[in-house]
């Protein structure tokens, strides 16, 4: 007989235990979907691409975000990190998947860029060696593979290591262009994501309630020939933590 529910945290990997192992995109676990899916380079994947996102790129062009310490959430094949670092960040990027981080280590070596690249689960990790402060978190497409009890672990990653004034770029799937509508009840019954979560502006701006909203749009279609990534299926979010040191996120425990 188990009685081992004690904590939230204890609550939360409950209910990542809901959903059928080939669904989990999140924690370790899912290490090795991550890992088939960057294993083909050569697939016509849009953001296999080393162009960095539009949307940062224009933050950056408009002085929105200033160079600092910055923190890449599931970089991928690192392109968003190459770009930071060419910007004059000190980067931190991390990514579940060994390939994907293999991948980015050779475009880093490539450019001669200075990226520390982390292989591991960001809520895991950001309690330890990616403590922060950060000037900028950017989440381009790690967010929308969540289930919804996790999106308590990544308000706390916010919290955690998020410096007062710094700020969140943020892409995910737009409802009406790109992954499921489905209320999140509904994934815990059906034991899946059905390949990442939609959201309206209205979701993300209550989500992201503790933070100052600075710009929240669709992103631009970039042609195959732009050096700039944009799909306009994808919503992209610019926030920004206040520069007094109070609480600005909900509360929640790091996953472990």
């Amino acid at each position: 007989m188990d009685r081992n529910i004690r904590t939230v945290d204890d609550v939360l990997r409950l209910m990542d235990g809901l959903f059928a192992p080939e669904a989990d995109r999140w924690t370790a676990g899912g290490a090795s979907w991550w890992d088939g899916f960057y294993a083909d380079r050569s697939k016509p994947v849009p953001f296999f691409a080393a162009k960095p996102d539009e949307h940062l790129v224009s933050c950056l062009d408009r002085g929105l975000i200033a160079p600092g310490r910055a923190l890449d959430l599931g970089c991928g094949p690192g392109r968003n990190a190459l770009h930071l670092a060419s910007r004059g960040f000190t980067v931190d990027a991390v990514d579940l998947s060994p390939t994907a981080i293999a991948w980015a280590e050779e475009r880093a070596r490539e450019t001669g860029a200075e990226i520390r690249f982390h292989h591991g689960d960001a809520f895991a990790l950001t309690t330890g060696e990616l403590a922060g402060p950060y000037d900028l978190i950017c989440d381009s497409g790690c967010f929308h593979h969540l289930p919804p009890h996790r999106r308590i672990s990544y308000l706390d990653l916010v919290e955690r290591v998020l410096a007062p004034g710094g700020h969140l770029a943020l892409t995910c799937f737009a409802a009406g262009a790109m992954g499921s509508e489905l209320p999140d009840a509904a994934f815990y019954r059906q034991s899946g994501l059905h390949g990442g979560l939609a959201y309206t502006p209205e979701s993300l701006r209550w989500i992201f309630s503790g933070l100052t909203e600075i710009e929240l749009r669709r992103m631009r279609d970039e042609p195959p020939d732009s050096p700039l990534f944009g799909e306009p299926f994808l919503w992209t979010a610019l926030f920004r933590r206040a520069t007094e040191t109070g609480s600005t996120a909900v509360r929640g425990p790091a996953a472990t």
